[in-house]
């Protein structure tokens, strides 16, 4: 149970005095004090004012080590983002900070991601990934980076690093978003998602590639989701959409045409610069067009 140290870190959190908060509470301060110190018990009504006061479950108060989340995840509990309290399970991030406190973005290359599959709850696990930072990206938010195998994917080739924000609540996640999605079954996959979970309790993952066929997943065999941000290659994709590929064709085509012709124009010059002049023929005469050549047979006389 922690919800003596719970209630002391969100209190702190929110930068209230015991005072404060007991008078928010209808109590005593030093019954808020004893809470916090663990020297005495709240009754079920007193549990309620504290789920209420702080939007954060019940359940939430009492299993769930705080201290243990990110500052990302935290923040969110406080913006009301608590799972418990939409009937869910919650899902708690495995995460490393930095010195300064702020997130860092792990990264998953291939050769680590079949350990990733069972370790990425695991603490211990994630705290051996290679870390950092990007300037660009929200101190608010939580990311990581995954490097993508196979060619579902094409245009973004394979090997490239896909960096993905943490989603803690997936039924916020748009149809047609693309989305780093772990599962049980199949691991570590880049998709666009197709958003059936609040009608079907699954979503339906599709390739950029059209030679694979998109298949269904129930939201219970899936363990974290990473809506997709940027991806990073040292690559430039190669389009397979059969218009560029035609557009392609034709240009070369095109080239080949011109340096046929610049391959011909010199004879092509000469012949009409310099036309060729054709001997008179033996035995016609100049005249009209009308005389013709005598042509002699071999064994035969002229009479």
């Amino acid at each position: 149970m922690y919800f003596d140290s719970n209630i002391k870190l969100l209190r702190k959190r929110k930068n209230r005095t015991q005072d404060e908060v007991a008078e928010r509470l209808g109590m005593k301060r030093s019954t808020l004090s004893g809470y916090e110190n663990r020297v005495a018990q709240p009754g079920l009504d007193m549990l309620l004012r504290f789920s209420d006061y702080y939007r954060i479950a019940v359940d939430t108060l009492l299993k769930v080590d705080l201290s243990r989340l990110s500052e990302s995840q935290l923040r969110q509990l406080e913006q009301g983002e608590d799972i418990f309290l939409r009937g869910g399970n919650l899902r708690i991030l495995a995460s490393t900070v930095d010195a300064a406190n702020r997130e860092n973005i792990e990264l998953v290359p291939v050769k680590a991601q079949a350990g990733y599959t069972s370790g990425f709850a695991d603490p211990g696990y994630i705290s051996e990934l290679q870390v950092f930072r990007l300037p660009f990206l929200s101190d608010q938010k939580k990311y990581r980076t995954f490097q993508l195998r196979g060619d579902s994917m094409l245009p973004i080739p394979e090997g490239a690093w896909v960096t993905g924000e943490y989603v803690l609540d997936w039924n916020t996640l748009k149809t047609g978003e693309a989305c780093v999605v772990l599962t049980m079954d199949e691991g570590i996959v880049f998709k666009i998602i197709e958003n059936r979970i609040g009608e079907e309790g699954s979503v339906i993952l599709y390739s950029l590639n059209p030679f694979y066929e998109p298949y269904e997943v129930s939201v219970n065999e899936i363990r974290e989701i990473w809506k997709f941000v940027h991806f990073i290659s040292h690559e430039i994709p190669e389009p397979v959409i059969p218009e560029n590929q035609l557009v392609r064709t034709v240009a070369a085509l095109k080239q080949d045409l011109d340096r046929l012709k610049q391959n011909m124009a010199p004879g092509v010059n000469s012949i009409q610069s310099h036309p060729r002049e054709v001997p008179p023929v033996s035995g016609s005469s100049s005249g009209s067009g009308a005389d013709r050549p005598e042509i002699l047979l071999s064994g035969s006389s002229q009479s």
